[in-house]
């Protein structure tokens, strides 16, 4: 009996281990899978992409003219507001017109004087041609009196000149403005002595609509964009090339310029050479010598892809890497080539195909060869953040209630 008992508690323990094992088989069976990681992808396809440089330039007076006696004496008067709008040909100084104007009475005066001589001579002249030809005068003082007549005809061409000149030495006593546009403040006042072309300016016009601004562009950049367009990577966007303006306070110059000529030589110190672009400048907001940062469109890249900033890293090398998720849901690790930033993005050269999708948030969770889920989003041009349908369903205030 010992024996039979001894039997039977060896068989209960040897199902109970059996039962034990089958459980533990049916939990590993029955257990999830694990869950895949999700990141969020941008599906990329070609465009035609505007290429810009934004390079430094400085604002300079369409036209400038500084106003300088024509003529010496006392400034009689001032007649413009100082920092105000003039038109070209008004009225800013008057200098004391009293001697110009006695000047110029005198040589109408001396014209008249040689006017009437001329008369006489030439009443003279033809009293000795009749007399010559009825033989009563000598042939010398026919030709005396030729001569007399001559000579009276250039003291009234002279006489003219002389009151020609008193004229426009007594109009050069106003002082008119050469050119419109903003006056400066000016150096002398009502009383002060000026000479004629004087070294200091009594004052100075500047033209500011429109208005010029000169863009420093290096040489090296003009050979990388004679060889793009010559490769084909890059196609001229036109004849007039469009310019906007990024203002110290990092606004946008609400009106665009155009390219207006470039020089045609390089600066042999700084390698540079200086392009001139012309804007609108209605309400005066730029002012010469004012720096700002002009962007210039160089031309169009066809066919270009464009990687979000945010997608892109380095490698230890330093080279443009970026991870994409495969058709079959797998993570790939491309190295990239990127030749320049466009707003939030980058402007890829090679090893992006269309319809490719990249990975711009979660990869640096995930490894090459991992599966994942991928939900696709858009790319704010402006800002750079995510969107889509799925985060706007998920923020605070949208969560659906059981």
């Amino acid at each position: 009996m010992p024996l039979l008992r001894a039997k039977s508690s060896s068989r209960l323990a040897l199902l109970l281990l059996a039962a034990a094992a089958a459980g533990c088989n049916s939990e590993k069976a029955a257990a999830p899978p694990p869950q895949q990681t999700q990141v969020s992808v941008v599906v990329l396809h070609p465009q035609p992409v505007a290429i810009t440089a934004e390079l430094p330039g400085r604002v300079a007076a369409n036209l400038v003219a500084e106003v300088r006696p024509q003529v010496g004496g006392i400034i009689k008067s001032r007649l413009f507001k100082e920092g105000s709008e003039v038109k070209a040909g008004d009225l800013l100084y008057e200098i004391e017109p009293a001697p110009y104007q006695a000047a110029y009475d005198s040589a109408v005066a001396a014209q008249q004087k040689a006017e009437a001589a001329a008369v006489n001579a030439r009443l003279r002249a033809e009293r000795y041609r009749e007399l010559l030809q009825r033989n009563a005068a000598s042939q010398q003082d026919t030709d005396d009196a030729t001569a007399t007549l001559a000579q009276a005809r250039a003291d009234v061409a002279a006489a003219k000149a002389s009151v020609e000149t008193a004229r426009i030495n007594l109009d050069f006593t106003k002082v008119t403005a050469p050119i419109g546009g903003r006056v400066d403040r000016s150096t002398l006042t009502p009383g002060a002595l000026v000479t004629a072309n004087q070294a200091v300016a009594l004052t100075t016009i500047r033209q500011l609509e429109p208005i010029n601004v000169d863009v420093i562009q290096s040489s090296t950049n003009l050979l990388n964009f004679r060889q793009a367009v010559a490769e084909g990577r890059l196609k001229l966007s036109g004849g007039n090339v469009a310019v906007k303006l990024k203002l110290d306070t990092g606004a946008d110059y609400p009106q665009a310029g155009k390219i207006e000529f470039a020089e045609s030589t390089i600066d042999v110190t700084t390698g540079t050479f200086t392009v001139r672009a012309e804007f609108p400048n209605p309400d005066r907001l730029l002012l010469p010598g004012m720096f700002v940062r002009a962007v210039v469109e160089e031309g169009i890249a066809p066919n270009s892809f464009l990687l979000p900033q945010r997608a892109v890293t380095r490698n230890p090398k330093g080279e443009a890497t970026a991870k994409f998720v495969q058709a079959d849901g797998k993570v790939e690790q491309r190295v990239l080539t990127t030749r320049r930033s466009i707003g939030n993005n980058w402007l890829v050269d090679t090893g992006v195909k269309d319809g490719e999708r990249v990975i711009v948030e979660g990869g640096q969770l995930v490894r090459p060869g991992q599966t994942v889920t991928a939900d696709e989003v858009s790319v704010d041009e402006a800002t750079g953040e995510l969107k889509s349908a799925n985060r706007r369903a998920q923020a605070p205030g949208n969560t659906a209630k059981n």
